[in-house]
């Protein structure tokens, strides 16, 4: 009985904020909104710069979930807290630290500026944004994915002299791909709802760095029929993007992995 009422309550909390929202906005407005040019621009540069993002997040995180996942080294604690520290980090702390670290007077940014890069906002500034605050959704399911491979699989491949390069392609990398895929999806939906560090770090110029949570923010203020016709839009992309995630990587889950192929010589 007590767990029927806490999950009633639960889905009481999630459900009706939603709900609410729907029923605030007739269709005909919401597809009309659609039609508007700065709303479309807004969208564009969402999927743009999340896409962008995510793709830079696999890229550099993939190797270091790697690293996490297989090795002990002294200081690994202080990385692994480092790089889960955006998950708590409040957004606005971290634009002001990007904004000190990359802006004109910054860390970084005295040294790009001496090549005649100057990120602060830019369209590029958006998308460092979205990938400091992504990356630690991306690394926490890599990392669980790399550390989940058989031992048995890779110890096998050793005694068969394959090189460590080669066991990761030909072994690990497809035994994770389902944690992967799940993190790369999670970062991209992070990524497409990041609103505090990209007004803090990049700010709010329509065509340039205006995503769609800020679009969402300046509607707020002078047109609240506007704000909720965007944020459904928002909401919709995402749980479309949640929706893909659970309809695919839930169908690689359910099948029973089996060790791939692989035939290393010595000469690998």
């Amino acid at each position: 009985m007590a767990m029927a009422v806490a999950s009633g309550l639960l889905l009481l909390l999630l459900g009706l904020p939603i709900l609410s929202l729907l029923l605030r906005v007739p269709s005909g407005s919401l597809l009309g909104r659609l039609d508007d040019p700065d709303i479309q621009e807004a969208l564009r540069l969402s999927l743009f710069t999340s896409l962008i993002a995510t793709a830079i997040i696999v890229v550099l995180g993939m190797p270091v979930a790697y690293l996490l996942a297989t090795r002990s080294f002294r200081g690994k604690t202080v990385v692994e807290t480092l790089v889960d520290l955006p998950i708590v980090m409040p957004p606005t702390v971290a634009g002001l630290a990007l904004l000190l670290a990359f802006g004109r007077a910054g860390l970084a940014g005295r040294a790009l500026s001496a090549f005649g890069i100057s990120l602060p906002f830019t369209t590029a500034a958006v998308i460092v944004a979205q990938v400091f605050m992504s990356l630690p959704f991306f690394l926490s399911s890599a990392r669980s994915g790399f550390a989940g491979v058989n031992r048995n699989l890779l110890d096998a491949a050793a005694t068969l002299r394959a090189t460590e390069g080669y066991t990761f392609f030909r072994v690990v990398l497809p035994l994770s791909m389902p944690s992967l895929f799940v993190g790369a999806t999670m970062a991209c939906a992070r990524a497409l709802g990041e609103f505090g560090a990209t007004i803090t770090f990049a700010g709010n110029l329509p065509g340039v760095t205006q995503t769609m949570p800020l679009a969402v923010y300046v509607a707020f203020q002078t047109d609240l029929e506007a704000a909720i016709a965007l944020s459904v839009i928002l909401m919709l992309l995402s749980f479309l993007l949640l929706l893909g995630l659970r309809a695919t990587p839930a169908g690689m889950a359910g099948r029973r992995p089996t060790a791939p192929r692989f035939v290393p010589t010595a000469s690998r």
